[in-house]
């Protein structure tokens, strides 16, 4: 199935060759965003028209593009904004709704609409896949396809953790950020890679109280 319309979000300032390759051709981009910087934005709109929304790690830059986006598109109504809790009590008339954030790739059918989150095809979080969507327009309907991205090196070893081996890990981690450790040091303690690390303390300090399973949860463990 080809893709007349591609939808992505949270790219995160990292445009991959994988997702370029896939938007080549479409008519459309929608980026439900977290896009990371204006380049990644330049770079889309070299590719097809480009439909953006505002995430919350946008706010230094894009203050330029709208919150939510409240349009039709080769005959799809669709409302798409960053946040699923900034969407509008009623979404009665839309054929598709689109949101990002959660890096978790969702796609259900909601009576009158399409409720679709594309996941992200930036950085990889944790174990989450790497996923975007394709829409193909048909006569009087449409039909959206998962893609699934690749990924390569420290992203692919991420994989292979299960969360009875994480356990004793952020257990640690979240004792050593208690004593004022940096990421560096809490990394060379425990041999992890620094940046799984950093994934582990920002999740602790930005959740109060949280708990291991909780923090596994947030991983996808």
């Amino acid at each position: 199935m080809s893709c007349d319309i591609c939808v992505i979000s949270d790219t995160h300032d990292l445009l991959r060759p994988a997702v370029t390759g896939q938007l080549a051709g479409c008519r459309a981009i929608l980026h439900a965003g977290d896009i990371g910087s204006r380049a990644v934005l330049n770079e889309l709109l070299k590719i097809a028209p480009v439909y953006a929304v505002r995430g919350n790690a946008d706010e230094t830059w894009g203050f330029d593009l709208p919150e939510h986006i409240d349009s039709e598109i080769s005959g799809i109504r669709f409302y798409m904004t960053h946040k699923k809790k900034d969407l509008p009590g009623t979404l009665t008339g839309y054929d598709l709704v689109i949101c990002g954030h959660s890096h978790r790739y969702e796609q259900r059918n909601e009576g009158s609409y399409v409720f679709l989150n594309p996941g992200s095809c930036g950085p990889r979080r944790f174990v989450q896949p790497v996923t975007m969507a394709g829409i193909s327009c048909l006569d009087d309907s449409f039909a959206i396809k998962r893609i699934d991205l690749p990924h390569t090196g420290k992203e692919a070893a991420a994989a292979n953790i299960s969360a009875p081996d994480m356990r004793p890990l952020v257990f640690r981690v979240m004792k050593e950020t208690d004593k004022g450790r940096s990421v560096t040091e809490i990394a060379k303690r425990t041999g992890a890679d620094a940046s799984l690390i950093e994934q582990i303390v920002r999740l602790y300090l930005t959740h109060p109280g949280v708990t291991e399973d909780g923090i596994l949860g947030k991983m996808g463990l």
